[in-house]
């Protein structure tokens, strides 16, 4: 009987859970280990910065669930990975021994990079959901007395869909609210041009964003390198193309978000043969760590290279269709390997997203993610507004009823008129 391990309570590591019982059967442990008690689904972070939805609405406890499904649950953290004997230091004291361990922990937040940024600093967050929940709390005060607002991405940011979203989505209340006027908006993004998205463009997003920025009044920097954040003023560095200093510029704000830089978890990035300078999990085509191979990894914390070289530092995002396809593989190469037999399943590394743009969304499709691409396609209009909504109560839905299939594949590409993706 083997114990396999998984670190992580996201997007991918409670499907991963999930999936894995189904799979291993009562003939093997399953244990998942998470610092929180619950699931959240990251996804409608930009709606609970806003009000449009609260904590509750979108976390999903754990502990009766994954009893249900009988997967044992350890609310902790790992504060260090023994690869020599195969076991985990908990923050607790525990000890536990693990066969096969998968990490999917998500990333580091890391607003130490850009001194003054981040909820102990000047800049809010919806990273997580405590986060977002703080964040709005700083919204009801800003309301009261409005003024500047500045929202972008930071350098070595990989993942650049929820600053457009909550851009798009703090515009909406703004202007139903009827205080837009007073509200002048900046958009500050590490990436080389709008609608970059950290995969080179899609389609005709330059294009698209660009525009929908300017309809809706909000202004632009790109290649800005956010050098430091003081209490009502961001200080931006603008790059040109040869990464020489293009202006400087000197931003006052009322109310700032501002995605950080992504980095490792401590108990990871610690680990020598594992991880990459940055802290994220090195994987083969199999999701298998190379030097240690009873290691795998899926989601935000793996290792995976630019789509092209930036001016400002930018990542490669994992978006939740390709997280989804890494944790099915992770199961069938971990079944295949009790069988005796040798990995062989592929996580599909597609982008799929829709992104809520406050009263209508823009919906993208790279296949695969990294150009050259099979398939580019990027829309906008209302029915993604809606398609978002129906995704997040149907993904939750499924979270508390215990996950066993796939989610993005039977409903995002249904949605999208899409029958299979390769």
């Amino acid at each position: 009987m083997a114990h396999i391990v998984i670190l992580g309570a996201g997007v991918g590591g409670l499907p991963c859970a999930y999936e894995m019982k189904e799979a291993l059967g009562k003939n093997h442990d399953i244990t998942l280990i998470n610092e929180r008690d619950h699931f959240q689904f990251t996804p409608s972070n930009p709606w609970v910065a806003v009000g449009w939805r609260t904590q509750d609405n979108i976390s999903v406890p754990l502990a009766s669930i994954l009893e249900k499904k009988k997967i044992q649950f350890i609310q902790d953290r790992v504060d260090k990975i023994n690869t020599k004997d195969n076991s985990l230091e908990l923050k607790s004291g525990q000890a536990i021994r693990y066969d096969y361990l998968v990490i999917s922990t998500g990333p580091k937040l890391a607003f130490e990079e850009v001194p003054g940024s981040g909820p102990q600093g000047y800049t809010a967050s919806i990273c997580t959901t405590e986060h977002a929940v703080n964040a709005y709390k700083k919204f009801n005060e800003f309301i009261k007395n409005p003024g500047p607002v500045v929202i972008g991405a930071m350098p070595f940011a990989s993942c650049f869909g929820p600053a457009y979203e909550f851009a798009f989505i703090m515009e909406t209340v703004l202007r139903k609210k009827r205080i837009r006027n007073k509200v002048p908006m900046t958009f500050v993004t590490s990436e080389p041009y709008i609608g970059h998205l950290g995969l080179d463009g899609v389609g005709d997003s330059k294009g698209m964003l660009e525009s929908d920025l300017r309809n809706h009044n909000i202004n632009f920097i790109t290649n800005a390198k956010t050098t430091k954040v003081e209490d009502g003023m961001m200080y931006v560095d603008e790059l040109n193309d040869e990464g020489e200093l293009k202006k400087q510029h000197e931003l006052p704000f009322s109310y700032s978000m501002m995605l950080p830089s992504f980095k490792g978890v401590d108990a990871v990035a610690s680990v020598e043969g594992l991880c990459n300078p940055r802290g994220f999990v090195i994987i083969d085509k199999y999701q298998r760590n190379p030097t240690f191979t009873n290691i795998y990894s899926a989601g935000v914390c793996v290792a995976i290279p630019p789509v092209s070289t930036t001016p400002v530092p930018t990542g490669a995002p994992k978006t939740g269709y390709m997280i989804e396809s890494m944790a099915t593989a992770i199961v069938e190469n971990i079944k295949s390997e009790l069988e005796g037999k040798q990995p062989h399943a592929r996580a599909t590394w597609n982008a799929i997203c829709l992104a809520d743009m406050g009263d209508t969304g823009a919906a993208f499709v790279a296949l695969p993610q990294i150009p050259p691409r099979n398939v580019t396609w990027f829309k906008k209009g209302k029915w993604v507004h809606q398609a978002k909504i129906g995704f997040e109560k149907y993904f939750i839905r499924k979270m508390r009823k215990g996950y066993t299939d796939s989610i993005y594949e039977k409903f995002i590409l249904g949605t999208l008129g899409i029958k299979k993706l390769e």
